[in-house]
């Protein structure tokens, strides 16, 4: 068969590898005979007899498993020369056979997961590692960084700045491509040179003190510090001139810590008294599996969440509420039901009877899943390995708050909670009770009742909604 060769725009048009492959599936085309090439780049010189792919053929008859678009997305940005033949190749096994993802053992499904594992770490280094430095300019202060990516990773990692400096005019400058915004509008531009990148600004010293002030000597791990952030990373950081010293000093300030005297109460101060909190109601313990979710990395969804959200509430709360995910504003602020949904539900609970601050309000999984769309990212729903992942931290916070009563909210939370497919219809408005654990109350997502297009309905299921949250107060005002 005549050799196909495919010509992508550039190392990361993973849309246009994507739409090429399933024209040459559709076609009957083996991995064997096709070319990769990227559009400027060197082509295959054993590549005799070459022909463009189809330009318009449509792929008839078969889907492609969510799970293996996920893997594609991420590992087709990486700098691995066969990159494109390998998905294609296992593209077109897992259209014959759905269970080669399931195959760990497998050499393309192996090699697949080893080069998106890598991609996500690169994009993790790059929302953790890029420190901006101030210039002027006639139009304000523009802020300017330099980063030096392993993979083709920049406009995929591009919108986390955007929505994490978005009051901000930034550039990021990288050999390959670089990123702008300009307050409106994400753009994109050729590779630049370390030298067209600031070294310094007058933050940096204020950055270097703050830095200096939250080391803690008494947990420093030198050699997990050096793996989460090589060397290669250091000329770009303005605290890297400290992390020596800091290191150095590291024991004596340790020592010096434990050998000093307890701090005196100022005069006039009464001492807290000293109760002792059963291990079940322990703040502490809520804040140690707070910083555990932070470091989670069961699942792929940290990788383009700004952060993990974690539950909020009394350590002693008798009601546990339990959403899906965080939501765009939750995954921004680190704060659960803090969006629309959570404003909704805020004015449920108050009808009922219920006060926030007296309860505990978390969810299922504690990272955003989404989808991009423009500036804006759309709600996706967490699959059956998201919720399994997250799971543990679920179990656990139930675990600690031994609340008299869990109420999961829509229909993820249900399966969380329950460790099943729940019907909300036919499980809802009624108090499940378990031996040995939480009793359960089934109920919608306050997001539900927001996506309702009809007033009149909207009215009547917030009202059913209210009455399901009745049944919870009772509960919440148990000794």
């Amino acid at each position: 068969m005549t050799a196909r060769r495919v010509v992508l725009d550039g190392p990361a048009d993973v849309a246009g590898w994507r739409a090429a492959a399933r024209s040459l599936l559709a076609a009957g085309t083996p991995a064997s005979s096709v070319v990769w090439s990227v559009a400027g780049q060197p082509d295959d010189l054993f590549c005799a007899a070459q022909e463009e792919p189809p330009a318009h053929a449509e792929a008839q008859g078969f889907s492609v498993a969510r799970g293996f678009l996920e893997l594609a997305a991420a590992g087709l940005l990486h700098s691995d020369p066969g990159r494109f033949d390998l998905f294609y190749r296992l593209l077109a096994r897992v259209v014959a056979d759905r269970s080669v993802l399931d195959d760990a053992a497998d050499p393309d499904v192996v090699r697949a997961r080893d080069l998106a594992k890598a991609v996500r770490r690169d994009k993790h280094k790059m929302t953790a590692f890029v420190r901006f430095r101030e210039i002027a300019t006639p139009g304000g202060a523009h802020f300017v960084s330099w980063f030096e990516p392993e993979h083709h990773i920049v406009e995929a990692t591009a919108p986390f700045f955007v929505r994490r400096f978005a009051s901000m005019r930034w550039s990021i400058l990288t050999p390959e491509r670089s990123a702008h915004w300009d307050g409106d509008e994400l753009v994109f531009s050729e590779g630049a040179r370390r030298a067209d990148a600031p070294d310094s600004d007058a933050l940096e010293a204020v950055w270097r003190t703050y830095y200096a002030s939250i080391f803690n000597p008494a947990r420093l791990k030198v050699a997990a510090m050096r793996s989460e952030m090589p060397r290669k990373y250091w000329r770009n950081l303005p605290e890297a001139s400290l992390i020596r010293p800091l290191i150095a000093s590291a024991a004596d300030r340790s020592a010096a810590m434990v050998a000093a005297p307890a701090t005196m109460p100022k005069k006039g101060h009464r001492p807290m008294k000293q109760t002792e909190l059963p291990a079940a109601h322990d703040a502490s313990t809520l804040d140690a599996l707070r910083a555990e979710v932070d470091e989670c990395r069961n699942c792929p969804l940290w990788a383009d969440a700004t952060q993990a959200v974690f539950g909020e509430g009394p350590a002693d709360a008798r009601v546990m509420f339990v959403g899906e995910q965080p939501g765009d504003k939750e995954d921004i602020q680190g704060r659960p039901f803090v969006g629309p949904a959570g404003a909704l539900f805020d004015r449920a609970a108050q009808e009922a009877g219920l006060e926030r601050d007296k309860v505990y309000v978390t969810n299922a999984v504690k990272h955003f899943k989404f989808e991009p769309r423009g500036k804006f990212r759309l709600h996706k729903t967490p699959g059956p390995t998201e919720i399994a992942a997250c799971r543990p931290w679920l179990e656990r916070e139930m675990a600690t708050l031994r609340p008299r009563l869990v109420v999961a909210m829509g229909a993820t939370a249900a399966r969380a909670v329950m460790g099943r497919v729940v019907k909300i219809g036919e499980t809802r408005g009624s108090i499940l009770q378990r031996d040995g654990e939480p009793d359960v109350l089934v109920t919608v997502h306050p997001s539900y009742l927001l996506r309702l297009p009809d007033e009149d309905r909207k009215r009547a299921e917030f009202s059913r909604f209210v009455e399901d949250l009745r049944l919870a107060a009772p509960f919440a005002k148990l000794a």
